[in-house]
């Protein structure tokens, strides 16, 4: 798994290579020694006046906590205003590429332009200051800050057009994302959501008829239909009036199972107070069947051989959960699945032996994990759980109940003859970095180190690891 940059027109990235370098001649090397100088001395207090600024805004203290900014952000800050200050005529075509990526990842942990350019404006003008400190107010220094003011603009272009493109980019798939709503059966899945509710609500009649402790017994929101309410069928149907009543009534039951279903009332009060929940139940599964009437049997997002999710709406997918997991200050894990030996099946058994064990996997998959989970098709033999709503010890119990499944049931192929497949299994839990690259290489370093300790095993990813070959090793940003 590769991490590239957006792309980025040459003819975009070559003009801005020619307008930083014609500044950079215009300069002259005293004031190219002016601003190398701020590097060496400053760039460590600019860094930290940068996020300074940053954070007092409550937008960015969203997107970022401060023991990330002083591990991980803050230095980063630190080479991006050096490289700035001691660029030159070498290493321009480099920079730019930096400025793609910055701008890639700003996009992906959704961090508003407007608090990027708030922040290198408050550097420009401390930087000027120190310049006059440095140079006085001659022409060297007023050569350094038209070279400075060149050089931090030229950085912001490149990262704002990067920024967005991938926004653009985001914003294309969430809608189709939205168009194709992860329902691939909705018939199906229409009757499944109204069984699961159905559910609840009996196995509720049921206890309050034996005059259970409802202390232990499990909310709607935290019912199985209330995780793929909230984890799916938003984002499949779009925020919408039908789904804001629906989350709400769902609160108001919740409500009620917590502040009066538990206390001790006389029957009949208790029964009017089970005819409001079962009332607020039935509305729910009303507008449930409204926004299924709206959705079409659509395919575009699915994979063709094995009917899983296309991997184009990963990305979507795990912006939402991290948004749900920062809300309710949860977590959600991350499988990243590989078959093992698959080349040696294609080139034993045949390609179709090799579709054969894909849709078998895939099965699997599909059958044994939950309806508020999402399975993807990665490419060639990868798949990727996203686990939603779990902790480190519940994503590692799924993850070797999958293993030893897909290890146990083998594959029957065309003739009839029983194929053993396994898998290796890298786990990885958001650990609250806002960067959904972060939890997916943490997960595909787990899965190397699987494949490595003799394959059909799982194992937990962390920052210790080392990366996967073949993947750029993330910035420390």
């Amino acid at each position: 798994m590769n991490i590239a940059p957006s792309s980025m027109p040459d003819t975009n990235s070559s003009a801005l290579a020619a307008a930083w370098r014609q500044s950079l001649a215009a300069a002259g090397p005293d004031a190219a020694q002016v601003l190398a100088s701020l590097a060496d001395d400053h760039a460590a207090a600019l860094a930290a006046h940068f996020y300074k600024v940053m954070m007092n805004d409550a937008r960015a203290s969203r997107s970022m906590s401060h023991d990330q900014v002083r591990v991980r952000l803050q230095p980063a800050m630190q080479r991006w205003v050096r490289d700035l200050l001691q660029a030159d005529d070498g290493n321009v075509e480099q920079l730019i590429a930096n400025q793609r990526v910055i701008g890639d990842v700003h996009a992906r942990v959704g961090i508003p332009v407007d608090l990027v350019t708030r922040g290198t404006r408050v550097l420009k003008q401390r930087l000027f200051q120190l310049i006059g400190e440095q140079a006085g107010h001659g022409e060297t220094a007023h050569t350094a800050i038209a070279s400075l003011t060149a050089s931090f603009d030229i950085a912001l272009e490149g990262m704002t057009l990067a920024y967005s493109n991938a926004r653009e980019r985001s914003s294309r798939t969430d809608a189709a994302y939205r168009l194709f709503s992860l329902v691939q059966n909705v018939s199906t899945e229409r009757e499944r959501q109204r069984a699961l509710l159905l559910d609840w609500e009996n196995t509720l009649l049921y206890a309050l008829a034996a005059q259970a402790d409802l202390s232990s017994f499990k909310s709607l929101a935290r019912s199985e239909f209330g995780l793929w309410f909230n984890h799916k069928g938003i984002p499949s149907f779009g925020e919408s009036s039908e789904t804001v009543q629906i989350s709400s009534l769902i609160r108001e039951v919740d409500q009620l199972l917590q502040h009066t279903l538990q206390q001790d009332s006389a029957p009949a009060e208790r029964s009017i107070q089970l005819q409001e929940v079962r009332s607020k139940v039935s509305q729910v599964r009303t507008l449930l069947g409204m926004l299924f009437e709206r959705i079409g049997e659509l395919d575009a997002g699915c994979d063709a051989l094995t009917n899983l999710l296309n991997r184009r709406f990963l990305p979507t997918v795990l912006r939402r959960e991290i948004e749900l997991a920062e809300k309710s200050s949860g977590s959600f894990g991350v499988l990243l699945l590989d078959l093992d030996h698959f080349k040696t099946i294609n080139d034993e058994h045949g390609h179709e032996a090799g579709d054969r064990a894909l849709q078998h996997v895939a099965g699997i998959l599909s059958q044994f994990t939950r309806g508020s989970d999402y399975v993807f098709r990665y490419g060639g033999e990868e798949f990727v759980v996203v686990l939603v709503a779990v902790d480190e010890r519940q994503a590692l119990v799924i993850a070797d109940g999958l293993c030893r499944r897909i290890a146990e049931t083998p594959v029957t192929l065309a003739d009839g003859q029983l194929l053993a497949v396994s898998a290796s299994i890298g786990v990885a839990l958001y650990d609250g970095h806002p960067d959904y690259e972060r939890v997916m290489a943490r997960a595909d370093a787990a899965m190397y180190q699987a494949k490595k300790q003799g394959r059909n095993r799982i194992v937990l990813g962390h920052d210790t690891l080392p990366d996967a070959p073949g993947r750029a090793a993330l910035r420390r940003d």
